[in-house]
């Protein structure tokens, strides 16, 4: 059964306050939005599923929020960044505790992006059939294969999460997850960030001045795509970005014989607007804009590096941990360039990984084969 009324969701919000847990899951499209829009919102527990209509009129979600607010229930999610950026965007505030499965299954052995699909055969043995995957969730009415596909998104999550949780326990690695959970409810995950979306269109430039102008294009085109709720690619491709930062244009003439610039553009209220920004960055004093850069390793660092990744692979193969949760490649590369303060060398990480990378360096540490498994180890020396 489909909840299209707000009685019926008050209703069944009135039995899930009482959950320990709860499994939810999301359908949702975003091609020509900044936002997402919210389609479905799927939820279990004690084996059973709902499937609630968020485009359904007049229906007032409010309920089910103050589910997710609930600090005495756990959320559980797979894979819930998009989930709780959806949320998050609606609520103005993080659901809170959550659980991800594909980070629980990290902890318990798997890769960084195990599938749900996965999941299922493994912890229920269920082959789930993801055809409905790709289909128009704002389309009406559903189609019963597609409340099926909804309903089944939670109903073999509740099984998982507490199968993972007995794993995870045994292992005595809660706070692990603890840790990587209060990452996950950051809200500075969830909000636009100037450098990052920067460094993600690789900025060629070296002079201040022209890093300063792209950095004010970012932001007034992240403001326009939030007021008018489209992609950011609708308002100024990235494309369009760099050669704007690159040839400065004081008017509109000079804006319009751009080739990423669309004819008639400058005339266009989004036009007059980013003229209006150029001319106003145009007197400001250039910031400092400091965008990540590439690490430059020399043949030693190199070196040091592919031995730390050895070690990495070696470790967590010996620990049941996948190798991305304890060490991204960037983490490993600062500390060979010596920086120390990377997330290997703090809590539960270095437990397992930066106390062997500090033997090693000392020369306390050794790779050996081991004949009988086939594999490397490292022991003591």
């Amino acid at each position: 059964m489909i909840i299209k009324t707000t009685e019926k969701l008050n209703a069944l919000c009135a039995k899930l306050k009482v959950a320990r847990f709860v499994t939810v899951d999301t359908e949702f499209i975003r091609e020509k939005t900044y936002y997402p829009q919210l389609c479905l919102i799927q939820v279990g527990t004690n084996k059973k599923a709902w499937v609630i209509d968020a485009l359904a009129e007049n229906i007032d979600l409010n309920a089910f929020f103050d589910i997710l607010k609930n600090k005495n229930i756990i959320k559980v999610f797979h894979a819930c960044r998009q989930d709780i950026e959806i949320f998050y965007h609606l609520m103005h505030q993080m659901p809170e505790p959550i659980f991800d499965t594909q980070v629980g299954a990290m902890v318990c052995g798997y890769g960084d992006n195990v599938s749900y699909q996965q999941l299922v055969k493994d912890y229920v043995g269920v082959e789930l059939d993801k055809g409905m995957r790709i289909t128009d969730w704002s389309h009406r009415p559903l189609s019963k294969e597609q409340e099926k596909y909804a309903r089944h998104d939670v109903i073999e999550l509740q099984d998982i999460y507490q199968k993972m949780m007995d794993e995870i326990c045994v292992a005595n690695r809660l706070d692990w997850i603890q840790e990587e959970m209060q990452h996950l409810t950051s809200p500075n995950l969830y909000e636009a960030d100037i450098i990052h979306i920067m460094a993600k269109m690789h900025v060629p430039f070296k002079k201040k001045e022209n890093i300063h102008l792209c950095a004010r294009l970012c932001e007034w085109r992240e403001k326009m795509a939030q007021e008018k709720d489209r992609p950011r690619k609708h308002i100024l491709t990235d494309e369009a970005v760099l050669e704007i930062a690159a040839s400065c244009p004081q008017n509109a003439e000079e804006l319009e014989i751009l080739r990423t610039i669309s004819n008639g553009f400058s005339k266009s209220d989004l036009g007059k607007s980013l003229l209006e920004t150029l001319e106003k960055v145009a007197k400001e004093s250039s910031l400092e804009w400091h965008l990540p850069e590439k690490i430059n390793l020399t043949p030693a660092q190199k070196s040091w590096m592919e031995a730390l990744k050895l070690l990495l692979n070696v470790v967590c193969e010996q620990e049941l941990v996948a190798p991305y949760l304890v060490a991204t490649s960037d983490d490993l590369a600062h500390y060979a360039k010596g920086h120390e303060n990377v997330p290997f060398m703090k809590g539960w990480r270095y437990k397992i990984f930066g106390q062997k990378v500090k033997k090693l360096m000392e020369g306390k540490l050794a790779f050996f084969y081991d004949p009988d498994q086939h594999t490397l180890v490292v022991k003591s020396v």
